[in-house]
């Protein structure tokens, strides 16, 4: 697969779900609300029913794309982080994309898995300020990834029910990143930011003004998923992103599709096939609107 291929297919992408998202935003809100009311089923499901609800609204609604669920028996296989597989319809391209649902604040990009780029870094130094040096970082082969995770996170606010499609912008990272710093165990980058409960160090990543844009999280054999790995914060990092719903939109709980899923999950499969019909009329009329 074609790493630089599938960058430009992403980015193609990306700017038809904004221009959907700002003719049709109640097709965007339809969804992400039907989305985050399964937080009302428990805390995790909405994670993995975002990914079935988003690959169909791809396919019902973004025309020249198609969208693959990969599901849970393939993962364990998987080359790379993805959930679902995109495809062009016009170019015949296709690209894996990593869905994330988070709560609004901090966010994890990458697990890292191969756990390359913290001991990468460790040995480049604790303060890198060297322009030339941070852009040889991110050229090199810890970080090769660093421009090729399509990571699609889907932030939300439960007390303001508030929720936004987030992507985070890579090449501005490279472009605007200015120092790299070591924070060691129990030490703090301004505390609003970075407390001092943490076991692991961490490698932050700072624009011109001090500001903080990312972290590189320890990537040793003792931590854990939570404690490795790039991330960022989707509160303190907001001019890192690109918002495909154009900003914050506001979602409400949808009950009756709680009561749906209960009904479902104790009824037969003709009853299911005769449901479908009726919910893709609905849809149909949607797409009209």
């Amino acid at each position: 697969m074609n790493k630089n291929k599938d960058i430009e297919s992403y980015k193609d992408f990306k700017e038809r779900f904004k221009l959907l998202a700002s003719k049709q935003r109640h097709l965007v809100v339809n969804t992400l609300s039907n989305i985050f009311t399964m937080r009302l089923i428990g805390n995790k499901t909405h994670g993995d029913l975002a990914e079935i609800g988003i690959a169909e609204f791809i396919k019902q609604f973004m025309y020249d794309f198609d969208s693959i669920h990969v599901g849970k028996d393939l993962f364990r296989a998987k080359e790379r982080e993805e959930d679902i597989m995109i495809i062009n319809e016009i170019t015949k391209s296709k690209f894996p994309v990593s869905l994330k649902a988070y709560g609004d604040g901090p966010l994890q990009l990458s697990t890292d898995s191969d756990q390359k780029m913290f001991p990468y870094l460790f040995k480049q130094g604790k303060d890198i300020k060297d322009a030339k040096k941070i852009k040889e970082i991110f050229k090199s082969k810890a970080f090769s990834d660093f421009n090729n995770i399509n990571v699609m996170p889907l932030i939300y606010n439960e007390k303001d029910k508030k929720c936004n499609i987030m992507i985070f912008d890579h090449e501005k990272v490279i472009k605007k990143t200015s120092r790299i710093k070591f924070i060691g165990p129990a030490e703090s980058f301004r505390k609003k930011i970075m407390g001092k409960s943490r076991v692991h160090p961490v490698f932050i990543f700072l624009d011109k003004n001090y500001k903080y844009i990312c972290e590189v999280r320890y990537g040793g054999a003792s931590a854990n998923a939570l404690q490795r790995g790039l991330w960022t914060n989707t509160k303190i990092a907001t001019d890192y992103f690109d918002s495909l719903t154009n900003g914050w939109i506001d979602y409400s709980h949808n009950r009756t599709l709680v009561k749906l899923f209960a009904l479902a999950l104790n009824s037969t499969e003709e009853s299911h096939k005769e449901t479908n019909i009726i919910l893709q009329k609905d849809i149909d009329k949607l797409k009209k609107i």
